[in-house]
Order: C-alpha cells, then sequence, then structure tokens
C-alpha cells in the first residue's frame, strides 16, 4: 500500500509539472509569435508583419497579362490589393455592388498607373441571383481568369437576412464565394491548362476562426441563428472560408488541375469591418493599441503574396499569415467537416436557386 501511494504520488508530481512545462512552452511560443508580429521580424518567406503589398511583389514579373478578380475592391485592403495587382500589369475586374465606389477607386489605381485595365462589373455578394447573373455576364467577355480573391465581407451588429433568407454576414462573407468560386471554376481549370500558368483562388479570412468552437459549427445555425452575435457569425463565416479552401484544394489535387487555393489572415487593419465596431471603448482600444494594427498595404501584403509569388507556386489548401505558412485550428483542419460543409452548402444553393450547374 506505501508503495501505491509512494507511486500515485510520484505520477500526479510527474503530471502536474509535466503539464506546467508544455504550459510554459505554449507561452514562450505565443511570446515570440508576438515579438515577431510586432518587430515585423521576416519568416521563411523573406517577409514579415510590416511588409506591405508592393515590397511582396517587387520581384513577380508576369510573363503575360494576368487575369484577376478582386471581390471587395471598392475600399480597404481590397482596394489596395486591385492597385497593386494593376501595378503589377495584372487586369483587374473588380465586381461591386456599389458602382460609384468602384469607379473612384478605378479612377485612383489609372491615375497612378494610367496603363493598368480595370473592369468594372456590378455584384451583390449576398444574393445568389446576382452572383450568378455577375458569372454569366463575365464568362460572355471572354476573357482568361488566373486570380480569384474572395477578399469581400461584411460584418453585422443586428441580425439581418439576405434576399435568400440566410444570415447576411453568411451569405456575404462565404456562400455568395463559395458560389462564385463554383461557377467560375471550370474556366480557371480552362485557363491554367490552355496557359500553362498556374491558377491561384484566395480565400481571405481571419484569425478570429480559432474563436469557434466545434460543437457550435453547423451549417443550419449559421443560416437562422437563435442567439444572434455579430462577433460569432463573422467568425464563423472565417472558419467557412478555410474550410472551403481545404476541401476546393482536395477536389483539384484529385483532379489534377493546375489551380490552387489558399486562406489568408490579412491581419488587424482598421478597415470598414473594423470601423463597425463604433463606441468609446473601441475607438480607446484601438488609439491605444495603433501600434498594433497593420496599415491597409501591409494588410493587403499577404493576398498579393500569395496571388503572385513564385513561391507559392504549387502550396494549395494551407493558411498564410505575414507572408508565411501557418496553422489554422484543428477544426478548421478537418476533412470530414469540410467535406460535409462543401456539401451542406451545395445542398442549399441549389435549393434556394436551382441551378443544374451544381
Amino acid at each position: 500500500m506505501p508503495s501505491l501511494y509512494i507511486y500515485n504520488t510520484i505520477f500526479i508530481f510527474m503530471f502536474q509539472n509535466t503539464t506546467k512545462y508544455f504550459h510554459t512552452i505554449k507561452i514562450i511560443k505565443i511570446m515570440k509569435s508576438a515579438l515577431k508580429y510586432l518587430t515585423g521580424i521576416a519568416g521563411p518567406s523573406g517577409f514579415g508583419s510590416k511588409s506591405t503589398a508592393l515590397q511582396v511583389t517587387h520581384n513577380c514579373s508576369c510573363p503575360t497579362i494576368l487575369t484577376a478578380i478582386v471581390t471587395g475592391g471598392t475600399s480597404g485592403i481590397g482596394a489596395e490589393t486591385a492597385r497593386v495587382l494593376a501595378k503589377r500589369g495584372v487586369r483587374v475586374v473588380i465586381p461591386a455592388r456599389n458602382l460609384k465606389k468602384a469607379a473612384e477607386v478605378k479612377e485612383i489605381i489609372l491615375k497612378e498607373t494610367p496603363e493598368a485595365q480595370i473592369i468594372i462589373m456590378e455584384i451583390d455578394l449576398s444574393s445568389m441571383a446576382s452572383v450568378a447573373r455577375f458569372c454569366s455576364q463575365f464568362l460572355s467577355l471572354d476573357l482568361p481568369l488566373n486570380i480569384l480573391i474572395n477578399n469581400a465581407g461584411v460584418f453585422s451588429q443586428k441580425l439581418e437576412f439576405s434576399e435568400d433568407k440566410i444570415e447576411i454576414t453568411l451569405a456575404t462573407n462565404y456562400i455568395g464565394h463559395y458560389l462564385l468560386t463554383e461557377l467560375l471554376l471550370e474556366k480557371m481549370v480552362e485557363t491554367a491548362t490552355q496557359t500553362g500558368i498556374e491558377g491561384r483562388i484566395i480565400n481571405v479570412s481571419s484569425l478570429t476562426h480559432t474563436w469557434v468552437q466545434r460543437d457550435h459549427f453547423s451549417l443550419s445555425n449559421f443560416i437562422h441563428p437563435h442567439n444572434y452575435s455579430g462577433t460569432r457569425a463573422y467568425a464563423q463565416s472565417k472558419l467557412a472560408n478555410i474550410l472551403h479552401a481545404k476541401e476546393i484544394a482536395r477536389q483539384l489535387k484529385e483532379g489534377n488541375a493546375r489551380v490552387t487555393i489558399n486562406a489568408v489572415h490579412p491581419g488587424i487593419v482598421k478597415t470598414g469591418i473594423i470601423r463597425a465596431h463604433k463606441g468609446f471603448i473601441t475607438d480607446s482600444l484601438y488609439f491605444l493599441a495603433s501600434k498594433l494594427l497593420k496599415s491597409t498595404s501591409q494588410g493587403a501584403a499577404t493576398t498579393c503574396y500569395v496571388a503572385l509569388s513564385p513561391k507559392t507556386q504549387g502550396i494549395s489548401g494551407s493558411y498564410f499569415a505575414d507572408c508565411n505558412e501557418t496553422c489554422c485550428s484543428s477544426l478548421a483542419s478537418d476533412a470530414s467537416h469540410a467535406l460535409r460543409l462543401w456539401k451542406q452548402t451545395r445542398a442549399l444553393i441549389r435549393r434556394r436557386l436551382h441551378h443544374p450547374a451544381l
């Protein structure tokens, strides 16, 4: 009996100290990551949190004119992404709900890069019919499609629904981009086959995807939430963006298609989404944390890096932050969840849109 007592005591001591050890290691890793972020120390790619979109694409030469679609290109990191891609010789299509704002962005880009090719088209990502209409109109232009950047995002503090009766954040951030990708994927594969140039899809996600708990992840609950939280809805949509990238990457690899898809976290940037959190406390916090926030150009860097860099050639199904591959949450890496969500979303769109191609 005494020996059993001693054994248990030793086991408990070892377990407690091992737990403390791994907890300490975790804290050290977090501190190292924080230090790396704050100082802008470059990762394996040669870039870090302080790198700008222009810097990370400086040596990205395009052998021919590429065509890119950039959603959310009328403001914030979307507009900066469009500007930098145009500066690097990419023909940029900006689908927008607000055509006036899109025209203003086009004017700004042309002032800096007079030879830029900017095409403005109408879309409402929260509307399945509008997304389908945009895709039909784009395909009728008979242009190649090399790059698709699913960047647009909304944050709604109150519960709102799209015309398809889906919660507006999910409808815009995830389902709209899901449908956009599905309807344009064949064109991207065709372009890559004909040109020999790898096609690239980028889903702009967020670190907030890590806030979603596995037990609470359900598409039906997202569509019609009972206890609505704007922050939770946004985080769920960003998790869905990563899972979407994971599943499409699997399908593309299975089909030997020369098209990649990855998800990116742009960092914390004071964009329109951040400004949706209005109030004294939020403004005060962001004033105090101003040194932690990225500029718009820094926020667009990872997207532009993944879209154009030769270093990302052949990489698919990955998650990038600060222009380097990194880990996403275990839920976001779950292949079975990714496939289930893809099938559920496909079924939902079929029911609402009655689209034979899906």
